[in-house]
């Protein structure tokens, strides 16, 4: 069967992590929603998503397809229904389309499908940006359960301190020494070569993907993700890391998600906490306005290849876009738009020839090409998200 992963309703509430990668290729937990479905699936899968992401991530339709809604997170349950599919037959979440059966070339009725309400409990859907953070201790423990079955971890380094060990797992080439590690109320995730440097301490769940590094005397409390090849300092709490991004010293990062190729200077902070304990607003690309999160505690939204200096405090509730520097004294909007230049002094417009210079550099030192096709996105979302540039 040829398996495509399509992007949904919920991918401009996914903004402005979805401007650079569909929503497949968001990181939640240990994994992408793309490579969770593939393991549970057994089978690579293409993408439908937006024109301008295509020529990145292009779709490929054989005879008979099944269409995935990649914001769902799969189950034993429901990859089993979603297997059993045969023609005309669709999987609905309430109004959404979970998956569906197709033809190569068929317009899709849903009005003439058998339709199969999915009503189990293990339903698990990434619908906001905040879910992300959220929702992301389930995400590491259904991880850890998928990656580590029948499998054996590396052993616990003598002099590293361990609570709750059946709860570990280290992937072949990590190095952990001097640390501490508490997996009592939650699975602790270790990648292939990754490094905890001595003096950290770490609570799961917890998840540190291949090459990631957690540098000295580093506090990790419950519900993070150190994506691949990230490192961080300092403290974190309840965030997600996707890739590739730094936040290599001291400074506060708490309830936020931060894309791939980002680097937050020294002692950057982040509030996660209204002073008068109101509900968290977030900016919504969609309405053009601030949206209600329904959460007490959230903090900073940064979306790829955006950066700010030492010392830089951002608001709780605070939305970064895309390629965004951001620098100087005081708190900055908590709406920053792509391709934005300054702090709380002013905006002006960060061309992207010098954006696009520094993304080589960034991406080279990670032994990654700044490609053709990321130019093309990255224009693509310049331009898009000029009306809400001042200068």
């Amino acid at each position: 069967m040829n398996y495509i992963l399509f992007d949904g309703s919920v991918r401009s509430q996914l903004l402005p992590f979805t401007f650079t990668r569909p929503v497949a290729d968001i990181r939640v937990g240990i994994l992408t929603l793309r490579e969770k479905w593939e393991r549970h699936l057994g089978f690579t899968t293409t993408t439908v998503t937006e024109d301008y992401l295509s020529e990145k991530w292009p779709m490929v339709e054989l005879e008979q397809n099944v269409f995935i809604n990649a914001s769902f997170i799969p189950s034993e349950n429901l990859v089993n229904l979603i297997k059993g599919l045969s023609e005309n037959q669709a999987v609905f979440y309430k109004d959404e389309p979970i998956a569906f059966f197709t033809t190569e070339g068929q317009v899709v009725d849903f009005d003439a499908y058998n339709i199969t309400e999915y009503s189990n409990e293990d339903v698990f859907q990434i619908e906001h940006t905040w879910d992300l953070f959220s929702k992301n201790h389930e995400a590491i423990a259904r991880d850890y359960a998928l990656i580590t079955n029948g499998r054996t971890s590396q052993p616990i380094p003598e002099k590293t301190v361990a609570f709750n060990e059946s709860n570990i797992f280290i992937e072949e080439g990590a190095k952990l020494p001097y640390c501490s590690l508490n997996a009592t109320e939650g699975p602790i995730y270790i990648g292939e070569n990754s490094e905890i440097m001595e003096g950290a301490v770490i609570r799961g769940p917890f998840a540190l993907c291949e090459g990631a590094t957690i540098k000295m005397n580093a506090k990790i409390y419950t519900g993070c993700t150190v994506g691949p090849h990230s490192k961080v300092g300092g403290e974190l709490n309840n965030s997600v890391i996707m890739g590739y991004s730094n936040k290599g010293h001291d400074g506060f990062l708490g309830n936020a998600v931060i894309g791939e190729w980002c680097n937050l200077g020294a002692d950057t902070n982040n509030s996660n906490l209204k002073n008068n304990y109101a509900e968290v607003r977030l900016w919504d690309y969609e309405t053009e306005g601030f949206a209600k999160t329904g959460l007490q505690f959230c903090g900073l939204m940064m979306g790829d290849h955006s950066k700010c200096g030492i010392n830089t405090m951002f608001n709780t509730g605070t939305v970064v876009g895309v390629s965004a520097n951001i620098f100087g004294s005081g708190f900055p909007r908590n709406f920053i738009p792509s391709f934005s230049w300054g702090g709380n002094g002013g905006m002006t417009t960060y061309k992207t020839n010098k954006a696009f210079e520094v993304a080589k550099i960034v991406m080279a030192r990670r032994g990654v090409d700044f490609t053709e096709d990321d130019a093309k996105i990255l224009e693509h979302v310049f331009e898009a998200t000029a009306q809400w540039r001042r200068g």
